[in-house]
């Protein structure tokens, strides 16, 4: 069963025939009937186009888990010619059938029109991250991790099925047998600032990601609101109005704050700049912080990227391959969920 990426054109096409003025289209969600469209045949012998890419998506349900879950829809999409405008009439030829699985995924331009995973160029068996394809034909896969941190990758095997594995904290590669290649997982030692910031966003490939910053953390907030005159006048009967010098004519109101977090990644092999480009396009980014009432431990928080473009590094023009990203909270700082 196809993996679809739904952040890209997913057309569905019925072959046209003599005598067919209409074709219907209706798309399953889940074995939901969700969406039924119709549209004219400008051509009796032409196929009509349907784009269900955005509808489906919209039934994507995408929040941060601690497992890694894969997160996807099924869509079941049926394509009927009719004889008549309007979907009226009698039914022409036989009714086409797609069976599909959607992905919070995206392809490149470059990747062609229609973009399924683990996109053309893979292996039907996986690692669902960007590889290394510097040293040879073959994907090379690897992470980068601090010494001692257990962490979720996602690979899709050759039945086309997203499947979650477990690096443990003292792993230095993985090798299982429902995914071909090998993952390398390199660690990272910056005692200085600690074990680094972890950073989880959904990639490419619309799964879950980790992506360290292991160098130096700045965090700021700002602070933002409205103000208005007041009349602070005390009037009373027989005697000079009068006012109270602590009671401000200036009144605030709507106060509210965001942070935002400045983080450098560290140093990267030159390849890697693909996890940090996919982190740029992805619409789905948390970090974790550490709690304000409870030190040492930590709490993952949705966040924006806020940085909007990237230079590409290279080893010849820039030697040493370090990233920094700002990212800002993707809520209010004073809680007004209401």
């Amino acid at each position: 069963m196809p993996n679809i990426a739904l952040r890209s054109p997913q057309y569905k096409v019925i072959a046209g025939a003599t005598g067919v003025l209409s074709t219907k289209c209706r798309i399953y969600i889940e074995s939901n009937l969700k969406y039924t469209i119709i549209r004219n045949n400008p051509s009796t012998n032409t196929g009509i186009n349907f784009d269900i890419s955005e509808l489906a998506r919209d039934y994507l349900d995408l929040t941060w888990s601690n497992n890694s879950t894969p997160q996807s829809i099924r869509i079941l999409t049926l394509l009927t010619n009719y004889s008549g405008l309007n979907g009226t009439g009698s039914t022409v030829g036989f009714q086409q059938s797609f069976d599909d699985y959607g992905f919070e995924a995206y392809g490149l331009y470059t990747d062609g029109a229609n973009p399924e995973l683990p996109f053309s160029e893979r292996l039907l068996s996986t690692w669902l991250l960007a590889a290394n394809v510097s040293l040879s034909d073959l994907d090379s896969f690897e992470v980068f991790l601090p010494y001692n941190v257990a962490a979720k990758v996602v690979g899709m095997n050759s039945s086309g099925v997203a499947v979650v594995h477990t690096i443990s904290s003292t792993d230095t590669f993985i090798d299982v047998n429902d995914i071909t290649p090998i993952l390398k997982v390199r660690r990272i030692d910056c005692t200085k600032y600690g074990i680094g910031t972890q950073c989880v966003f959904i990639n490419k490939f619309g799964v879950q990601q980790d992506l360290w910053f292991f160098l130096k953390n700045a965090r700021n907030i700002s602070r933002r609101n409205e103000n208005y005159q007041s009349n602070t006048l005390v009037i009373a009967n027989n005697v000079p109005a009068e006012y109270t010098i602590t009671d401000a004519p200036t009144k605030v109101f709507n106060t509210n704050a965001k942070q935002t977090y400045k983080l450098s990644s560290g140093y990267y092999p030159e390849w890697a700049v693909e996890y940090f480009e996919q982190l740029l396009l992805s619409e789905y980014v948390w970090i974790k912080i550490p709690r304000n009432e409870k030190p040492g431990s930590y709490q993952t928080i949705p966040v924006t990227v806020k940085t909007s473009s990237m230079a590409i590094k290279t080893s010849v023009n820039d030697r040493l391959i370090e990233y920094t990203i700002e990212f800002e909270d993707a809520f209010d700082y004073i809680n007004n969920i209401r």
